[in-house]
C-alpha cells in the first residue's frame, strides 16, 4: 500500500525578490518555485550572489518577496504585517547561524532561554525547555558556562539548542558550519541529521560546502536567481 502523500510543509509559488540600489532595480531571485515536505533536510548551494540566503530569509519571514506567494503550513507569510510576522516567526521558526549569535553576558542556559521570553510559559516549564534542548544536544553539564568558556562547536550546539526550544515548525541554518573546523563541522552536521530524522524536524540549510549539503535529503541549486534544475529531481 502507497504511503499519502505528505503536504508540504513550505509551499513557494513565482516568488522573486527585486532590491532597489542608487535608483536602479537589482532583481536577486527570479520566479522560484519550490516545495519542502514535513522532515525534510534540504540544502541550498550556489555561488555567492546567486541569492541563496536571500531566500533563506524569505522562508524565515525575515525579508518580504517582491511578488509571488511564499505558504509555511498553509499561512502565505508574504501577506503578514510587521507584527503578525514577527510573532509568527517566534512561534514557528528557529534559527541557526554561522557565528552562533549568542549573547556573551548570558549563560548558555540564558542563551536558549531566551526565545522562550517571548511566550506565555511559566518559569518552571521554560527551565524544562531549556535542558531538555541542552540535553537534546549533549550540552546539560555546560549550562552554567558562558560563551567564551566554549568551543566554537559547543557554541554552535548551543545556538542550536536555541532553535530548538520552542519546538518550531522550522528550522533555518544559513552556513551553520562556515565558522568551524572540519571534525567539528561534522559533528554539527551529524546533530542536525538527528534532528530531522529523529524528531522530524522540517530544515533548510544554506551552504556553500558540498560535504555539508550532502548530508541532506535534497539539494537545491541557485544560479543568479533561478533554481538551476528540478529540485524534485535533486539527489
Amino acid at each position: 500500500m502507497q504511503a499519502p502523500k505528505r503536504e508540504p510543509v513550505i509551499r513557494i509559488d513565482h516568488l522573486s525578490k527585486t532590491y532597489t540600489r542608487g535608483g536602479q532595480p537589482i532583481p536577486v531571485l527570479r520566479d522560484i518555485n519550490l516545495e519542502v515536505t514535513e522532515a525534510e533536510f534540504v540544502s541550498l548551494m550556489g555561488p555567492s550572489g546567486s541569492g541563496k540566503s536571500t531566500l533563506l530569509n524569505l522562508i524565515a519571514g525575515i525579508d518580504q518577496p517582491s511578488s509571488g506567494t511564499i505558504a509555511i503550513n498553509g499561512v502565505d507569510i508574504a501577506t503578514l504585517d510587521e507584527t503578525a510576522l514577527a510573532d509568527w516567526r517566534a512561534a514557528n521558526v528557529g534559527f541557526i547561524f554561522q557565528f552562533y549569535n549568542l549573547m556573551p553576558v548570558l549563560t548558555a542556559y540564558e542563551n536558549v532561554e531566551l526565545p522562550l521570553l517571548l511566550t506565555n510559559l511559566s518559569r518552571r516549564q521554560r527551565k524544562a525547555h531549556v535542558e531538555a534542548a541542552l540535553e537534546m544536544v549533549r550540552l546539560a553539564d555546560r549550562m552554567d558556562h558562558y560563551p567564551n568558556e566554549l568551543s566554537g562547536g559547543q557554541q554552535q550546539r548551543v545556538a542550536i539548542a536555541r532553535a530548538l526550544v520552542t519546538d518550531p515548525t522550522l528550522i533555518v541554518a544559513d552556513e551553520p558550519t562556515g565558522d568551524l573546523d572540519r571534525a567539528t563541522g561534522e559533528e554539527v552536521l551529524a546533530l542536525m541529521d538527528e534532528l530531522h530524522r529523529d524528531l522530524g524536524k522540517t530544515i533548510v540549510m544554506v551552504t556553500h560546502d558540498p560535504k555539508a549539503a550532502a548530508r541532506a535529503s535534497r539539494m537545491i541549486h541557485l544560479e543568479k536567481g533561478v533554481l538551476v534544475s528540478d529540485p524534485a529531481d535533486a539527489h
